[in-house]
């Protein structure tokens, strides 16, 4: 048996409509999972020609509870930044922690009766920004600090439900939030040098890490957020 053939199951990618999110919607689908997606957009079509989305063969939905009734693996991918120091106002933290933090832990809590009864996984996409500074995007920051300590947290009190939580902190990948950092010839190449390996990490290979946190191959590891930097925090 391939303990990375999810076959037979059912998975939800919350942010799946492009950059990471759709990296590890594309990751499942290709090893045979059934995979649904959520967006903030009307349909599929309104990403067609978006860099970083791909669409194809994935259940794309508005956000709609009502279309499930069984759920194995939810992972939580949605992400928002507040840029030229708009977090540091209230309307921008708020929207940046309504999304990035309120929403995981809403959103996990609707769906853990069916992660229950399918002894199922929860995968929460943080960032390796909730483990240090980053003076430009405080609420940026703050939450995906919140979404490593939620992993825990959940990871702790779902276990005797069934439901194993853990969490991803990608560290510089190419996305629509990082094109700021990753389309500036300076600050790219500024952020290359603090970056061990020498290079941006990409969506397959958080896809990679995410899978794996999904699958029986991580079936002892609890509360635990993987760090995919190429060795950034170092």
């Amino acid at each position: 048996m391939n303990d990375l053939d999810f076959s037979g199951k059912r998975v939800l990618v919350v942010g799946g409509s492009s950059g990471i999110g759709n990296g590890i919607a594309r990751g499942f689908s290709a090893r045979g999972a059934e995979v649904h997606v959520w967006g903030t957009r009307a349909s599929a079509e309104d990403y067609a020609g978006q860099e970083g989305s791909d669409l194809d063969g994935l259940h794309y939905a508005q956000v709609n509870v009502a279309d499930f009734d069984s759920l194995d693996v939810l992972v939580q991918s949605q992400g928002f930044v507040r840029y030229k120091q708009a977090e540091y106002a209230k309307k921008g933290w708020d929207e940046v922690m309504d999304i990035n933090i309120n929403s995981v832990m809403h959103t996990a809590t609707k769906f853990k009766p069916m992660l229950s009864a399918a002894k199922g996984s929860i995968v929460i996409v943080s960032s390796v920004s909730g483990l240090q500074a980053n003076i430009g995007n405080p609420a940026y920051a703050a939450s995906k600090a919140a979404a490593i300590s939620l992993t825990k947290t959940l990871g702790q009190s779902w276990a005797r439900d069934g439901i194993r939580v853990n969490g991803l902190a990608p560290g510089l990948v190419p996305t629509k939030l990082t094109a700021v950092t990753t389309q500036n010839k300076e600050r790219a190449e500024a952020s290359l040098r603090a970056i061990p390996v020498r290079r941006l990490g990409t969506p397959e290979e958080m896809a990679g890490a995410a899978m794996f946190l999904a699958s029986p191959l991580a079936s002892y590891v609890q509360g635990h957020t993987l760090i995919a930097d190429g060795g950034l925090t170092l």
